[in-house]
């Protein structure tokens, strides 16, 4: 098994990191990764961040929204969640 332990709180970082590890790793063992992301909401593949997400409350607060390649729904993360 491959350990990555992913220092970066970079979000869009984090989840590229995610999806390399998924297209060109898993071909050769598995993988586990630990991070932990800034303020975001990462939103699966296919949802409309429109109609999900309060635009001008993330402006107002910083949070950086990041979509992941993976369907499912919109999720939060911030400094006290282990993501993995």
């Amino acid at each position: 098994m491959i350990y990555i332990v992913n220092k970066s709180r970079k979000p869009d970082f984090n989840i590229a990191l995610e999806e390399y590890c998924f297209k060109k790793l898993l071909q050769y063992d598995k993988v586990f990764i630990l991070w932990i992301n800034e303020p975001s909401i990462i939103v699966g593949k296919h949802q409309n961040t429109l109609a999900e997400i309060n635009g001008s409350f993330i402006r107002e607060n910083g949070i950086h929204v990041v979509r992941r390649i993976s369907g499912g729904g919109a999720v939060y993360h911030d400094l006290n969640n282990l993501n993995y």
